[in-house]
């Protein structure tokens, strides 16, 4: 009789399977799960797992790696070497580049590109335009396409999609989920005038980019997408108010969560991180904080990402309002929420669900986001107990600066498997870049 080999186990784990830690081994070959059992096999390689969680890969699904255009702020490379870095497989990335991502021929750029040094697995949001809305049924279904993202405040170039005409042209041309980031550019301008007016203080920032202005575009493009019985991501929800509508809507809508805004309140984060804590939508009040903790738990929530967005120290030195928005992310994310967990905000099962299970089934991944035989052996190996100062110094990105500089936290990520392959291992990004493009079950 043969003897089964195989190319890796990871044994003597708590795996996470189904939402439940289970004592067993986990058998990969060809960087496929293929077996999960508590008998041991021949295997070439072994990870002992012991005092480890095994959990499903992390897909970071909103990131900006502002390549290509701004690649002194950050590039593909360097984001993803990041993102590796702290426990993620797989990211999503955003079209506002230079160019904007918004054509068959600026997505190949960036498959291209990625294929030269992506140390994680990849996939690109297309950007959605009124001017190329004609085609986004045929080119949402291209290759390495995550999904359409619009822009209803705040966006680059032109891909602003402020109006109910303009968002109502994407809406209604194609089928694959429409990531929004939902703030109402009418009422922002309006806003700035009468409430920011010449203010320089960047706690100013929650008010004039007020909760009406993200309830008011919620509620536009929900409306768009119940007309033309379209799915829409609502990302980086920050109100109360948007909470409460979106729970009776989830039939249509699903809701991202930032690890930012559970993090940080105002007006501390701006009296402490000063512009550093400036991003859209804003870091809000504590009030709205505890409703977005409430929101998640009663199972509103269906993703956390990071929305990495790097600037560099200079340019967010600058006085406020000239001072960029956005903070980097992608290798904190994952400490950030372990630490929620051990403080017992939530539960470990229930992040798996929003960083891992909740990417794959609002995106509708091929065989990722689970533990589970026939599917890619993406892993992110974290030690709960391991207690950890966050600094500068350890980040990757271009950008090298966290919001959280100094904050203790407890639970980090050991390892980064990517296919079966060790990206990273108690903090050292080893190897070379195998990222591949993620597929989802909609283009195949």
């Amino acid at each position: 009789m043969t003897t089964q080999h195989y190319d890796l186990c990871l044994k003597n784990g708590q795996v996470m399977i189904d939402g439940n830690l289970i004592s067993t081994n986990v058998y990969v070959t060809e960087g496929k799960i293929v077996l999960i059992t508590t008998k041991l096999h021949d295997t070439t390689r072994e990870i002992d797992c012991k005092n480890i969680l095994v959990l499903p890969g992390v897909i970071d699904s909103q990131v900006h790696f502002r390549e290509p255009g701004l690649e002194g702020k950050e590039n593909l490379e360097s984001g993803m070497l990041a993102a590796v870095a702290g426990g993620v497989t797989s990211i999503f990335e955003m079209p506002n580049t230079n160019p904007l991502t918004i054509t068959p021929e600026t997505i190949d750029d960036k498959l291209n590109r990625a294929k030269r040094a992506a140390w994680s697995d990849y996939a690109f949001y297309l950007g959605g335009t009124m001017r190329t809305s004609a085609n986004l049924s045929e080119w949402e279904m291209l290759p390495g396409v995550c999904g359409i993202k619009i822009f209803m405040g705040a966006s680059t170039g032109d891909l602003m999609t402020a109006t109910d005409e303009e968002v109502e042209a994407v809406v209604s041309n194609g089928q694959r989920v429409i990531a929004v980031h939902a703030e109402d550019q009418m009422i922002m301008m309006e806003n700035f005038k009468t409430i920011l007016g010449d203010s320089d203080d960047v706690s100013m920032h929650c008010k004039w980019r007020s909760p009406e202005s993200c309830l008011s575009a919620t509620k536009r493009v929900v409306n768009l997408a119940r007309k033309y019985k379209r799915r829409v991501h609502i990302l980086h929800i920050t109100t109360q108010q948007e909470m409460e509508f979106l729970s009776k809507n989830k039939d249509v809508a699903s809701v991202e969560l930032l690890a930012n805004h559970l993090t940080l309140h105002a007006p501390e984060c701006y009296d402490s991180l000063g512009t550093l804590a400036q991003q859209n939508p804003p870091i809000r009040e504590k009030n709205h904080q505890d409703a977005l903790w409430k929101a998640l738990n009663d199972d509103v929530v269906d993703i956390i990402a990071s929305d990495h967005a790097p600037h560099t120290v200079e340019e967010k030195s600058q006085t406020y309002p000239k001072s960029p928005s956005g903070t980097p992310g992608v290798q904190t994310l994952v400490p950030i929420m372990l630490n929620h967990v051990n403080n017992g905000k939530l539960s470990l099962s229930k992040l798996v669900s929003l960083w891992s299970h909740g990417p794959e089934r609002i995106h509708k991944i091929h065989n990722k986001g689970r533990i589970q035989v026939g599917y890619d052996a993406d892993f992110t190996l974290v030690d709960m107990k391991k207690e950890v100062t966050i600094s500068n110094s350890q980040q990757k990105s271009k950008s090298k600066w966290t919001p959280f500089d100094g904050m203790k936290v407890k639970g980090w990520p050991t390892h980064t498997i990517i296919r079966g392959h060790s990206v990273m291992i108690d903090d050292e990004v080893i190897g070379k870049p195998i990222g591949e493009m993620v597929q989802f079950k909609e283009t195949m």
